[in-house]
């Protein structure tokens, strides 16, 4: 199977492996520090006292949020280099198990100075999480293409007539 011909049933065209891994890399990071400033403004708003929350609001956000990018993002890189070696070990197959194994792989690694049990924990939980986020996105397309594929008219046979002996 062709990576590129995967990518075109998906939607979205999806950059090469090497560059894929700065790509989501990037992108994690963004997606952290974004999410991270609504949630540690909030955080800055809930801890402050009434004068001083806007300059806890930005302090919280300065000092927090890039913390919890660069978090995102060393996620994202990992998981993103596990994919394409697997991809790359399985002969350019680009499927949901690579998908899976990366997940697991990418916990287990991040977690394995907590030691083997609770990396082990982390490498499942990984891996059962892309699993769920890979299972819903095999149901939805597959409900989605059916939505589209053309309906053919049903046909109903008419009743037999009867006839006189």
């Amino acid at each position: 199977m062709n990576p590129a011909d995967n990518t075109e049933e998906m939607g979205a065209a999806r950059e090469p492996c090497p560059w894929r891994i700065l790509e989501d890399a990037g992108g994690a990071f963004a997606m952290g520090a974004v999410g991270g400033s609504f949630f540690h403004a909030y955080k800055g708003y809930k801890s402050s006292p009434p004068g001083l929350r806007a300059v806890s609001m930005i302090k919280a956000v300065k000092f927090r949020a890039p913390l919890l990018g660069g978090s995102f993002a060393i996620w994202g890189t990992f998981y993103s280099g596990f994919d394409c070696s697997l991809m790359g070990l399985r002969g350019g197959e680009d499927d949901m198990w690579n998908s899976i194994a990366a997940g697991f792989l990418t916990g287990g690694t991040l977690a394995i100075r907590q030691g083997p049990r609770q990396a082990f924990g982390a490498a499942a939980f990984g891996g059962i999480i892309l699993g769920v986020i890979e299972g819903i996105q095999l149901v939805l397309s597959n409900a989605m293409a059916s939505a589209a594929a053309p309906q053919a008219p049903r046909i109903e046979e008419a009743p037999p007539v009867p006839t006189l002996n």
